[in-house]
């Protein structure tokens, strides 16, 4: 029906989240028939995130290249807190609420049962040598407020209080089964003042 060009757009557009064939066809038309220098300069954008944008090194934030994210590399930032979320979108929520001003580790998901294979993924490892070797006060656990995210939680306090270290979790401003990066600014603000140390 569609030319193969056409074709495997809608397919890789239909793999986008939310989107189904329907809207995948239209976009790929909108695409089309519009303004010709826009669709070349989005194609070159989506070419630059494939090759210019990687995770940073130390918190797994995006990044430009290989360099730290700008948050790892500003000395400005409490160099004592470190605030684990699921994924570069959760900090990005934060971030726009100004309330906290330490450091991150993105997890890059949550744990829905505690085995080796899901454990090794998230890469724990590096979150526990880097509150011994960077000498961090206070670990702030912010996975979503999800079945999920608790069980996250639990296996992080778990393996974190061993080390000494403060570990505190984010208030119940957020609705239980919510996810950090739909919640308003204020919520999240309201969750970061009313967090609880976690026993």
């Amino acid at each position: 029906m569609f030319p193969k060009t056409f074709q495997k757009l809608i397919e890789d557009f239909s793999r986008l989240p939310s989107i189904g064939p329907k809207m995948a066809e239209r976009l790929v038309l909108f695409l089309y028939k519009g303004d010709k220098e826009f669709l070349k300069s989005f194609a070159s954008d989506l070419n630059n995130l494939a090759e210019n944008i990687n995770f940073c090194r130390r918190c797994h934030h995006l990044t430009e290249d290989d360099q730290l994210c700008k948050i790892c590399s500003n000395p400005q930032r409490n160099q004592e807190q470190i605030c684990v979320v699921e994924d570069p979108l959760d900090a990005i929520s934060i971030e726009k609420t100004k309330a906290f001003n330490g450091l991150y580790y993105i997890l890059g998901g949550s744990l829905s049962v505690i085995n080796q294979k899901e454990i090794d993924k998230l890469n724990f490892n590096q979150l526990v040598r880097r509150v011994k070797e960077e000498k961090i006060k206070e670990v702030i656990i912010a996975t979503n407020p999800t079945t999920d995210g608790e069980t996250t939680a639990l296996y992080l306090l778990r393996i974190l209080k061993p080390l000494g270290v403060k570990v505190t979790r984010l208030g119940r401003g957020l609705p239980t089964g919510g996810d950090i990066e739909y919640a308003d600014e204020v919520t999240i603000s309201s969750a970061f003042q009313g967090r609880t140390t976690m026993n």
